[in-house]
């Protein structure tokens, strides 16, 4: 049995040798290709969603009108555009339009701070930010900064709305509390105000087959629970007290941006639908973000933000390798 062991170890040492032998050629052509194409930078991209509107209009108009009234229909938005140009418009608002679609890290928030400090450098307190929110929450830390990358937009007195069509929970709810005002479909999921852990313990399984894990640390705490050791009523108690202060600093948060909500009743870590997070106050108004958009295009001029970033082949290798291997970092 050892001597088959020790072979198919040999096996798997000569298949990755073979692998990452491959995979570098392969990165070394792909290289040299995009290097002859010429860098690609990160950029912020703009659509004006009045333009978008306009042409759908158009388009339906084109499939129902008659010829002669459809000649009168594109001459009739000629002369609207080039009216336009003369005086500029003639909106008194601006809307400007983000996107957050949340990971367990958060990992969208580095693309939402490149959006936000670009609406910041020409949004005035008569102009709004929207961001529809996507996010089942995740990491604590994570979402936190996305949170705190939208209260830059109200610190400086800029009307923000959040719409929720889906969901946001947990960390995608701390972002949502942040807003002036929050909107809601009818069956969006809301809420979950609370923390949760989990991590599997292979200590026992490690015993069975007499193998012996060490870890050294300094400081009574730094490692409370762990996946390989065996874990002890006082370091289960004190990641209980440690997860404790986080459910109290995210209730503190919610109730800071909300104070017409009753934290203790949904503070529970449960979740709602739109139309009783209404009741709750966790919502604001009950309509989708298509509807509050198709309606705001009347009155203001809305601008579609997004940050485009493009990752080099060694980025995305990198990202490829590290969702399979595993990997350790100092934490705090």
């Amino acid at each position: 049995m050892e001597e088959f062991f020790i072979d198919y170890g040999s096996f798997l040492l000569k298949t990755g040798t073979i692998v990452i032998a491959i995979i570098a050629v392969v990165l070394v052509i792909v290289s040299a290709v995009m290097r002859g194409k010429g860098e690609r930078r990160d950029h912020i991209e703009i659509k004006r969603l009045n333009d978008q509107y306009r042409e759908t209009e158009r388009v339906l108009k084109e499939a129902m009108l008659s010829r002669q009234d459809l000649k009168r229909l594109d001459k009739d938005i000629k002369r609207e555009r080039k009216q336009e140009e003369k005086r500029g418009s003639d909106k008194s608002t601006r809307l400007f339009i983000l996107d957050f679609d949340g990971d367990v890290r958060a990992s969208g928030v580095n693309a939402l701070r490149e959006e936000i400090t670009a609406v910041l450098t020409v949004a005035n307190e008569d102009d709004e930010v929207f961001v529809r929110v996507h996010s089942a929450g995740g990491a604590v830390h994570s979402y936190g900064l996305a949170a705190s990358q939208l209260t830059r937009i109200t610190d400086r007195n800029i009307r923000l709305v959040v719409s929720v069509d889906k969901i946001a929970a947990s960390g995608g709810y701390m972002m949502a509390c942040v807003a002036n005002h929050v909107l809601a479909a009818p069956f969006a999921v809301l809420g979950s105000i609370g923390v949760v852990a989990q991590l599997p313990n292979f200590n026992r399984l490690l015993k069975k087959h007499d193998i012996d894990y060490e870890m050294i640390t300094a400081g009574e705490y730094k490692r409370t629970l762990t996946v390989f050791g065996e874990n002890t009523e006082k370091g289960r108690e004190k990641f209980r007290e440690e997860m404790e202060d986080v459910h109290a600093l995210f209730k503190e948060f919610v109730q800071t941006h909300r104070p017409s909500v009753d934290i203790e009743k949904v503070g529970t870590g449960e979740y709602w639908f739109g139309t009783r997070a209404l009741e709750f106050n966790l919502a604001d108004e009950i309509k989708t973000s298509d509807d509050y958009l198709f309606q705001r295009s009347q009155d203001a001029d809305l601008f579609e933000i997004n940050y485009v970033q493009h990752k080099g082949m060694k980025e995305r290798f990198g990202s490829w390798v590290s969702a399979f291997l595993p990997w350790s970092h100092p934490g705090i």
